[in-house]
């Protein structure tokens, strides 16, 4: 059986080798990455997911300061290959920080005491669907991309920098632009391992 969205989702790759070769515009990548958030899925249709779109100057901006922050705390020895790595997100066209709005999130709590210790599961689960919808709507545009965990590390140093409203909170960092390398082969474990069928 085809199907489109599955085809879409497995063209979702990671990919650390990111240009600037990109046909699409910035505004038509701002569309692509606000409609795949707005069109996520969140429990009681809370619409949680925050997103701040930084391109260029801006993107490269973040990636010099997570450098500072990470030197602070990363063994001397070594350091070089945890900056070249750094340096190669900032080296496409733009990142995505996505947030949870945490005052979304009490107010559920306190408007459904029943399910308070849910919401900031559900959340989290909405944030990470948020992010694998704009994962692959880039994929499916041909823009590569990666989900990086830089938070709590960065936290403050983006909220001061970027006027982050106090209730956000930084759950990832997605980097894009142009796929430099192709991808190798994805492994699998043996299905019988993970799915089990029943009736």
């Amino acid at each position: 059986m085809s199907n489109a969205y599955l085809d879409a989702l497995k063209k979702r790759r990671t990919q650390y080798s990111l240009g600037r070769n990109l046909s699409a515009s910035k505004e038509a990548l701002t569309t692509l990455i606000q409609d795949a958030i707005k069109h996520s899925p969140s429990s009681f249709n809370s619409q949680s997911s925050r997103a701040v779109i930084l391109f260029g100057a801006e993107s490269v901006k973040l990636w010099d300061l997570a450098i500072e922050a990470v030197r602070k705390v990363a063994p001397a020895e070594g350091f070089d290959k945890t900056e070249a790595k750094l340096k190669s997100f900032a080296a496409g066209v733009g990142t995505v920080l996505f947030f949870e709005d945490q005052d979304v999130v009490r107010s559920l709590q306190e408007k459904f005491a029943l399910y308070a210790d849910n919401f900031p599961v559900w959340s989290e689960q909405a944030g990470g669907m948020a992010q694998l919808s704009v994962w692959t709507a880039l994929a499916n545009a041909d823009v590569g991309a990666s989900l990086q965990h830089y938070n709590p590390l960065i936290d403050g140093v983006v909220a001061g920098e970027w006027k982050i409203p106090a209730s956000w909170k930084l759950r990832a960092q997605m980097p894009f632009g142009s796929n430099e390398n192709g991808f190798g082969d994805k492994g699998f474990m043996d299905d019988a391992e993970r799915f089990r069928v029943a009736g």
